[in-house]
């Protein structure tokens, strides 16, 4: 089975399984895919997460491919122009926005080398094989979907800049993705990248390596150069994955495993802890105090991250502290107490919006994968000729110096992508991860809990109305119930409405029985799609 926000990539992954390819064989083909499909969600020149379980084989590990600040990078070099950080915490708003959009807001391209080090090492397809699909959308073209035509015309938040330049400003990408008015092409046009195809060509041919020390590497370190970017060749060859072993936790008796800092399954476990000193099910689902309880769990979670969480490599993260039922415990009597953690931010205002996508993939031989990979926040900037976007990952650095997300030199930022698989003794009995920024470690707790403590299919628990609480306000979805806002405001919460009905991440998630037979679902707001094969 096969979840993924992008029926295209469903499809594409459904097919490599159905062909009697492997859970990594069709992660990474589908992957590929939603580089073409969700190009401002994803791409080669990303970064990400891929959680790996393959028992036959003694494979269990996550497979981290965080993008890093450039070399070039100075720790101080932002530091006179911040405006605000966003109230959820997902980066800082600066005066230029050069954080944010354009060649100073690229790290590292670290997807493409993660994906062929899937293959090389647990796959049973070449990187050219898996590619054909992608070639194929890129060259024949896919439809223009609501999801991606609503990302580029959300409206400017926070103080940030609309995402419409995203696919404007720059003339690379104006020719890929505006029609002849100038425009941004409309809901169900056709998208076709013929210059992302001749590069995906060429990798095929040539290998992954030629994107980060070949004929496609010199033309991105010179695009880099003449337009002062900070990336140079040194950086791409610091592009090789990492494998990590996951990261522990339990939850009423299950087994729990997530990824590492700088990754966000820290504040999972942490949340979780806090939660199992709660009867959540008597509560009720969505009920006032249920929101309440839930919603200060977040909030501690939050505001531990903010102060303790970032790159070990370059910060002493606590995480024996953080992920102790002890801590967990003291700080569920703090919630008892109805204590109110607050959330500072600095010069806070408003939330921002989320450029991530999700795969989820498990199989009858107990296998299962979960990848959330993402441009970060797209830069907008593409090299004329090569036809992919790069991330814009620099944004959410604390531009500030001295903090655990502070810009230092080959440095990875805080994410909070958490693909997570929740064992039941030895088996997997729930794989799931999503996109949402800061909002990802909130989504995939509030689906664990769904299925745990309600009972719920993997459809349902996706599909349930969701809350989030990254700041001193309580975000709510527009299907929670207004009864249940106006008791939160009685205790003197601030509460936020939101339009949507789904929101506050984008999960998608397999559920496995104890017989083996799975269940999928896939996060409505995105027209993702479950395929069973």
């Amino acid at each position: 089975m096969i979840s993924a926000p992008q029926p295209e990539a469903a499809e594409a992954g459904a097919d490599v399984l159905r062909a009697g390819g492997t859970i990594v064989d069709a992660a990474v083909t589908a992957a590929l895919v939603q580089t073409v499909v969700d190009p401002q969600m994803c791409g080669i020149a990303g970064m990400g997460c891929l959680h790996l379980f393959l028992p036959g084989r003694g494979v269990h590990l996550t497979l981290d491919f965080h993008g890093r600040s450039p070399l070039a990078t100075r720790p101080d070099m932002w530091a006179d122009r911040i405006e605000r950080e966003a109230e959820d915490g997902w980066g800082f708003i600066l005066r230029g926005r050069e954080n944010e959009f354009g060649y100073q807001a690229i790290t590292t391209p670290r997807t493409l080398a993660a994906l062929d080090h899937a293959l090389r090492r647990w796959g049973t397809m070449s990187l050219a094989e898996a590619m054909r699909p992608a070639i194929g959308y890129a060259e024949q073209g896919c439809l223009v979907r609501p999801h991606v035509a609503e990302f580029w015309h959300r409206p400017p938040i926070a103080g940030r800049d609309g995402n419409i330049g995203i696919v404007t400003k720059l003339e690379a990408a104006r020719k890929i993705y505006c029609g002849a008015d100038g425009q941004p092409l409309r809901v169900g046009d056709t998208l076709r990248n013929p210059d992302m195809a001749a590069t995906y060509r060429r990798i095929a041919e040539h290998g992954a390596e030629d994107f980060y020390g070949g004929a496609i590497a010199r033309r991105i370190v010179a695009d880099m150069q003449a337009h002062g970017g900070l990336l140079g060749e040194a950086d791409l060859a610091t592009c090789a994955p990492e494998e990590t072993a996951p990261l522990w936790g339990t939850y009423r008796g299950l087994r729990i495993a997530t990824n590492n800092p700088p990754g966000g399954g820290i504040m999972l476990i942490e949340m979780l802890n806090i939660l199992e000193n709660f009867d959540l099910a008597a509560l009720g689902h969505n009920a006032p105090e249920y929101v309440r309880v839930v919603a200060e769990a977040m909030k501690i979670a939050t505001a531990d991250k903010d102060r303790s969480v970032g790159d070990p490599r370059f910060v002493d993260v606590p995480t024996e502290r953080l992920t102790s039922k002890d801590y967990a415990a003291r700080m569920a009597e703090r919630i008892r107490r109805r204590e109110k953690t607050p959330v500072p931010r600095f010069n806070s205002g408003g939330a921002e919006s989320r450029h991530t996508t999700q795969l989820c993939l498990a199989d009858s031989d107990g296998n299962a994968l979960t990848m959330t990979h993402t441009l970060g926040q797209p830069s907008g900037v593409i090299t004329d000729g090569l036809g992919f976007m790069y991330n814009g990952a620099m944004a959410v650095f604390d531009p500030r110096p001295g903090h655990a997300g502070s810009l230092e030199p080959g440095k990875s930022r805080f994410s909070a992508l958490s693909p997570t698989i929740v064992f039941k003794e030895e088996r997997p009995c729930l794989v799931l991860g999503a996109p949402g920024a800061t909002y990802i470690t909130m989504g995939n707790l509030q689906v664990m809990l769904n299925v745990i403590e309600f009972g719920m299919t993997a459809e349902a628990a996706v599909s349930a109305p969701r809350f989030a609480a990254v700041s001193d306000t309580i975000e709510v979805s527009n299907r929670i119930l207004r009864s249940t806002e106006r008791a939160l405001v009685a205790e003197g919460y601030r509460v936020m409405r939101h339009a949507q009905s789904y929101t506050f991440a984008w999960v998608h998630a397999i559920r496995i029985g104890d017989d083996g037979t799975m269940d999928g679902g896939a996060d409505p707001a995105t027209g993702g799609l479950v395929v069973g094969v």
